[in-house]
């Protein structure tokens, strides 16, 4: 027999189905060597008081019932010789979309600007080691995009935009670990996510689609009234049915081209500010109302939204047990991001606090129009890289420092390996920026006691948040408003945040163009 059934538990009971067996036989009211097998379906903590709970949903099999497998098959067929698509980038919303094109009949020809995962990591040690960033090839250029390189995960709220736990099931299929088809805010792990896309690109060439590394798109084509494919900067061309552009949010040069083209484009809201990083017990202590978070709790997070003087001010980004990591594209800019390994076990926690920027808040940069937020972004980058001395070290303050405007004359330990340099960020920041940054910290520290401390680091800039263009599109077809054959797609296009929506919105242009181009 098979029963599902719902358990609320202490920590240490949902660690193990030894310590469940006793608790669902007398539940279900049958001997526990009856009991053949306990397997846990969904799993999420309750640490709203001292009295930690796991709520567990489980499957219970008695009486000769075997387990079902957990996850999902996908068969990619041979399709070497169909219809080509170019697919533009080989992050979530790109590799997504050619696994997609591959289940429904068509060929996908992707191209990626960076390097394979395995090489492009030689290149981002370079950054650490040396200070040296690739302008192709870097935490957000390569295989796998930025999501390769940032903790993956996989929780968000864009449920109406496709079928979330298929995405899940796919990556499963592809190596990601059992709790993902689990957990209520499942995550893979920056140390297992190379081997999945890996995975991934082997399934791609497997059914006869390709894959192009250090191959930059300097130039669309057309064919009639029609975009078919791009043309490379080796001068190769590629031609198909339509071209899916799944560049992410860091692709200027993308945006450039299109604008050259006559192709048009959008300014939208995003977000900067700063990531800020803890010693990870004391997060827990906060969180989990303890001193420790004990043997048999995973490392704490945490989730703020504020509004400070008619902005959002909010975390972004959180990543428990993790890292502070350069993120620039660009040689003379500096960004820092933030991601985990699947343990999630170093001594930090991190995350970006950012403030809502909205396109109306730029107007010193109006002639730029579209290009607004762009230039904003990138002025602070090149900021954060003078104040670091015109290095990869990451300019830092002390948490209460920052908010009460004073120089940190000593810094915190961190997990940011290039090394920080003390900074008067509160001065250098933009005010509209800094001013909301510092009133949202001290709103935070009162929502959660012994969140504004000095043993607290800021870091800068995190100003990588999401696109300031969005690349407009019809809501139906998906295909470009004016430019036809073209499918704006992901985080790049404006319409999407994280890998799973950025996956589910390469899936659903996928779907389109073999709608309309496929016959």
């Amino acid at each position: 027999m098979i029963k599902e059934l719902s358990l609320s538990v202490n920590p240490k009971q949902a660690s193990d189905t030894f310590f469940l067996r006793p608790l669902v036989a007398r539940k279900l009211g049958i001997a526990m060597e009856d009991i053949d097998a306990i397997v846990i379906k969904r799993r999420s903590i309750d640490a709203r008081s001292r009295n930690i709970k796991i709520n567990l949903g489980l499957e219970v099999y008695w009486g000769g019932e075997e387990p079902k497998k957990q996850g999902a098959s996908f068969t990619y067929p041979d399709v070497s010789k169909k219809k080509p698509v170019i697919v533009v980038g080989a992050g979530p919303a790109g590799l997504f979309a050619a696994l997609r094109l591959i289940e429904l009949g068509m060929k996908p020809i992707v191209v990626e600007r960076g390097k394979s995962v395995s090489d492009r990591k030689r290149d981002i040690a370079a950054i650490h080691r040396d200070h040296k960033v690739d302008p192709d090839s870097n935490y957000g250029f390569g295989e796998g995009g930025a999501g390769t390189f940032s903790d993956g995960k996989l929780y968000t709220r864009s449920k109406k935009r496709g079928d979330i736990r298929r995405i899940l099931e796919v990556l499963h299929f592809h190596g990601a670990q059992d709790d993902i088809l689990i957990d209520a805010h499942p995550h893979i792990g920056t140390n297992v996510l190379p081997r999945v896309i890996t995975h991934i690109r082997e399934s791609i060439l497997d059914a006869g689609g390709e894959v192009l590394f250090n191959s930059r798109v300097v130039d669309l084509i057309s064919k009639g009234d029609r975009l078919t494919g791009v043309e490379l900067a080796s001068g190769d061309r590629l031609e198909g049915e339509a071209v899916i552009l799944a560049t992410g949010h860091s692709a200027r040069d993308i945006y450039e081209l299109l604008n050259k083209k006559g192709i048009s484009l959008e300014a939208k809201s995003f977000a900067v500010g700063v990531r800020v990083e803890h010693p990870q017990e004391l997060i827990d202590s906060i969180q989990y109302h303890r001193a420790s978070r004990g043997k048999y709790l995973p490392a704490a997070a945490y989730s703020f939204v504020e509004q400070v003087n008619g902005r959002g001010v909010y975390s972004f980004c959180m990543c428990p047990g993790g890292v502070i990591v350069p993120a620039a594209t660009s040689p003379d800019e500096h960004v820092v991001n933030g991601m985990s390994p699947s343990g999630r076990n170093t001594a930090f926690a991190n995350s970006g606090i950012v403030v809502e920027v909205r396109p109306e808040d730029l107007k010193q940069f109006g002639h730029f129009r579209e290009f607004a937020g762009l230039q904003f972004q990138q002025k602070l980058e090149r900021l954060s890289y003078k104040m670091a001395g015109n290095t990869q070290l990451a300019p830092g303050q002390r948490l209460v420092d920052f908010v009460e405007g004073d120089l940190s004359t000593t810094l915190p330990k961190s997990s940011f390996r290039p090394g920080n340099v003390s900074s008067p960020m509160h001065e250098w920041l933009p005010d509209m920026i800094s001013k909301r940054l510092r009133k949202g910290f001290e709103q935070m520290g009162r929502r959660a006691k012994g969140f504004l401390t000095n043993e607290a680091m800021v870091m800068g800039v995190e100003s990588r948040t999401s696109s300031p263009v969005r690349i407009p599109r019809d809501i139906e077809t998906l295909e470009h408003v004016a430019a036809k054959g073209l499918f704006p797609c992901g985080e790049g296009a404006g319409y999407a945040g994280g890998i799973v929506s950025s996956a589910m919105d390469g899936e659903r242009c996928a779907e389109q163009v073999v709608h309309l181009y496929g016959k």
